[in-house]
């Protein structure tokens, strides 16, 4: 039954988010579960898998940035997972994973769960490295931000309607959230590979601003 339910969701994701010109698409869904999985069985966590790749596949389904707005987004997640046969405390669990993880401007909320942070932490890892990199700029170029613009200066403190509509670039979108992924981890798995990927963007930086002053 459980095999059944992944291959629908599997499904149902690929057809909501398979063309997602911004990150979010479904080969970021993939990574995420698999690397969620990955957390759970390395770091020996006892935590229910299913769960961890029921919400991991659909944690960008309830998204405001990808819906109409967040109502929007929580409604077609309740209205797919009614068509599941599972029971309805699944059903909960997955919806407060998927509606409480999301970066929202840094905001920070206490996850309920060891599964929610295993699922936040795979989320965020493919934010950090070379995929991370890629994934910001096409999400800036998506959103119609340029990719920098010295005069615009970095926003420290913003609330979740200044992170979403407020201006910004692709280069300063590093320092409002992604170099703040590192320190934000819950697992041991996760933190080690986040330290190398942290590493790999802060050279990008280094070399992006050479290139960008006329530098060799």
């Amino acid at each position: 039954m459980k095999t059944e339910c992944i291959k629908k969701v599997e499904a149902f994701v690929k057809a909501e988010l398979g063309q997602d010109a911004t990150g979010h698409d479904w080969h970021h869904i993939n990574r995420v579960r698999k690397m969620a999985l990955y957390i759970w069985e390395k770091d020996h966590l006892n935590a229910d898998p299913f769960i961890i790749e029921m919400a991991a596949l659909l944690h960008d389904i309830p998204d405001e940035k990808l819906n109409e707005s967040e109502a929007a987004g929580l409604l077609k997640l309740q209205t797919f997972l009614d068509r599941l046969n599972l029971e309805e405390t699944i059903k909960q669990q997955i919806i407060e994973i998927t509606t409480t993880i999301s970066f929202k401007g840094g905001r920070k909320l206490e996850l309920q769960s060891l599964e929610a942070k295993i699922v936040q932490d795979a989320d965020r890892l493919d934010a950090l490295g070379a995929i991370g990199i890629a994934r910001a700029f096409a999400y800036g170029g998506k959103k119609g931000q340029t990719i920098y613009e010295p005069c615009i200066e970095v926003r420290n403190e913003m609330t979740n309607e200044q992170y979403r509509n407020g201006r910004s670039t692709s280069i300063n979108h590093f320092y409002e959230k992604l170099l703040k992924l590192k320190d934000g981890l819950h697992t041991y798995s996760a933190k080690q590979i986040a330290e190398k990927r942290h590493q790999y963007m802060v050279k990008f930086l280094q070399v992006f601003y050479n290139e960008w002053n006329g530098q060799a």
